[in-house]
């Protein structure tokens, strides 16, 4: 028996609440909260969904509702479901590991440094982090015990210790167990090291610093060069931070995608001081936008986790609901939460380093050797091959109107994209914006070169813009007698949406259409997205460089003080376009036998 919507949606509520999507199992599909219940349960079987979405409404045997008493509340009640009931087609967070901290006991006359998974309530010592990794902790803890000599042993080992250890014989520890330091030296340099660890590093230099000076005064020169020692070591790990206003705690969430993968990147600064990233691959199953999907993933990262919040969050997106998100993050953490995307300064620096994060994240999962392995066969399956293609070419237009039209040629073998194998044409002699004449020069221009015996043949010649572009490039491989590459078209669908493309193969009565979820349909949009990308900036680089070349230039007996004149009298180039004759000479400098000769190079 099918969902009766209409029936349904006469009794739901208007009130803000949650809503669980279930199955004919009674399993639940989906849980979404909504400001208005009725209005967004609406939407699920009125309009055009996407592909994923209809599939959901397709299995939806019942839907339950639970009324709350504000949108913050439906929102944390939302989180609490999909953690307990985990959803197929919700964003799933698969992240079971707890942040890792360093410790320092307030009970042990000699403290360690350790590493420790949660952090316990009850106040028995200092709790810095959260770190984002357990390297990030082990590699700021071999830091700090290296500069500052804090002991890295257990207690009870600390407690039977007749002699030191090999840790003081390489200078990593003072020995504290045999008494080699004080207990008020050592608690000096232990709490360097936490200052240091909470990002107030040039603090404790200025401190070393006055400390070695009144050593030398002292005439304690081995006091002295251990100082300056400490000094130079601090200096490096200085020089290694990128980041480090010693002020700001912030959590910086960047989101990227290409075709067949997404990652969201989440930079972790505390003190003002990078502590490491983390990267996440969350499952997309309802087709969200970015921005959405950054939303529904913080909600769940933060909310009924017990994670400490940081004072700031940081988007790479501007984020749907981010009132309500900002106050349920409040609610949790008992105090304020900034919640920002647009930011200045050192947080813009944090967000341009989370976003190169995320891109190079995802670059390496994509070029992956097995999943493009796995992508180059399923596209051997899907054309009909008998082997495996080792090499794709890709070719794109682009220009401006007509304008300094460029086509790219970009080249993908089982490694992934071969870069140094990418070449751009220069288009000439052509209408403005015929694309299909500078399809075919470039295309001539290509397979001409490898008739004479230049570069590798492709095995597969994709040509992005359909039907025209596929029979422009078979006449010229009819005209070249290229033989022994498949042709395929890119044609993208109605919407222009990534997932709808159609295939033309060979010939446009051959059409061929892929699920979105393919890995050869993703392979095809990566290699057409880098033609894009490379055509777009060769057409760019090539109009900038028109642009300021100024066509005085090459008018005799005009130079740059003459051309300075002209651009200031008349405000710009056009300003001189449009000038008569008599207006020209009228320019301090310029003469009238001049000014005609300018006019006459202008107009012909």
């Amino acid at each position: 028996m099918s969902f009766d919507a209409k029936h349904f949606l006469k009794t739901v509520s208007e009130s803000p609440g949650v809503y669980r999507m279930l199955d004919d199992q009674g399993n639940a599909l989906y849980v979404g909260k909504a400001k208005r219940l009725k209005a967004r349960l609406a939407s699920y079987f009125r309009g055009a969904l996407n592909t994923k979405t209809q599939a959901l409404v397709g299995r939806i045997a019942d839907v339950q509702v639970t009324i709350t008493r504000s949108e913050t509340e439906a929102l944390l009640l939302e989180q609490t479901l999909i953690k307990e009931l985990r959803p197929p087609y919700n964003i799933l967070l698969r992240d079971d590991k707890s942040y890792p901290y360093v410790f320092a006991s307030d009970r042990h006359p000699y403290p360690a440094l350790e590493f420790k998974r949660t952090r316990h309530k009850r106040n028995d010592g200092r709790y810095l982090g959260p770190y984002p990794s357990s390297h990030a902790v082990r590699e700021s803890l071999a830091l700090v015990q290296k500069i500052f000599r804090i002991r890295n042993c257990e207690d009870s080992v600390f407690a039977h210790r007749a002699r030191p250890c090999l840790q003081y014989q390489i200078q990593r520890c003072s020995a504290p167990c045999v008494d080699y330091i004080s207990e008020e030296d050592y608690r000096r340099d232990l709490e360097h090291a936490v200052m240091c660890l909470e990002g107030k590093s040039e603090k404790v230099t200025q401190q070393l610093s006055e400390s070695m000076e009144a050593a030398s005064r002292a005439l304690d020169f081995e006091e002295a060069a251990r100082l300056r020692d400490q000094i130079q070591q601090l200096r490096r790990l200085q020089e290694r931070q990128i980041v480090d206003t010693e002020a700001g705690d912030a959590d910086i969430f960047a989101f990227a995608e290409r075709p067949g993968g997404l990652c969201i990147s989440v930079l972790t600064i505390r003190q003002g001081r990078m502590l490491g990233a983390r990267h996440y691959s969350p499952g997309n199953g309802l087709d969200l936008p970015p921005d959405e999907l950054l939303g529904e993933f913080i909600s769940q990262f933060y909310l009924g986790q017990g994670r400490e919040l940081p004072q700031e969050v940081i988007t790479s997106h501007a984020l749907p609901d981010s009132d309500l998100l900002q106050a349920a993050l409040a609610e949790q953490a008992g105090k304020r939460i900034r919640l920002a995307h647009q930011v200045r300064g050192h947080r813009a620096q944090w967000l341009q380093l989370a976003r190169t994060n995320a891109e190079q994240h995802l670059a390496t999962q994509m070029a992956n050797r097995t999943q493009l392995s796995k992508r180059f066969e399923t596209l051997r399956d899907a054309l009909g091959m008998q082997t495996t293609p080792e090499r794709l070419e890709c070719f794109d237009i682009s220009h401006s109107h007509g304008e300094a039209t460029v086509a790219s040629c970009v080249v993908f073998d089982q490694d992934g994209p071969v870069k140094s194998d990418y070449r751009r044409f220069n288009i000439e002699g052509v209408a403005a914006g015929d694309d299909y004449a500078a399809m075919r020069q470039a295309l001539i221009r290509r397979f001409k070169r490898l008739q004479q015996g230049e570069g590798k043949c492709p095995d597969i010649l994709l040509v992005d813009g359909g039907k025209g572009q596929l029979n422009m490039a078979r006449e010229v491989f009819a005209e070249l007698e290229v033989v022994g590459v498949r042709l395929v078209g890119v044609a993208k669908g109605t919407t222009r949406k990534p997932g709808l493309e159609t295939l033309f193969i060979e010939t446009v009565d051959n059409t061929l259409s892929l699920d979105g979820g393919s890995p050869a349909l993703h392979l095809i949009q990566h290699i057409r997205d880098e033609a894009h990308r490379f055509a777009i900036t060769g057409h760019r680089q090539r109009r900038d460089k028109t642009r300021r070349t100024s066509t005085l230039q090459d008018i005799p007996g005009i130079g740059p003080k003459r051309r300075r004149e002209l651009l200031r009298f008349f405000g710009g180039l056009q300003g001189v376009n449009h000038a008569t004759r008599d207006e020209l000479a009228r320019v301090p400098g310029i003469s009238a036998s001049l000014a005609a000769s300018i006019h006459q190079a202008l107009h012909g």
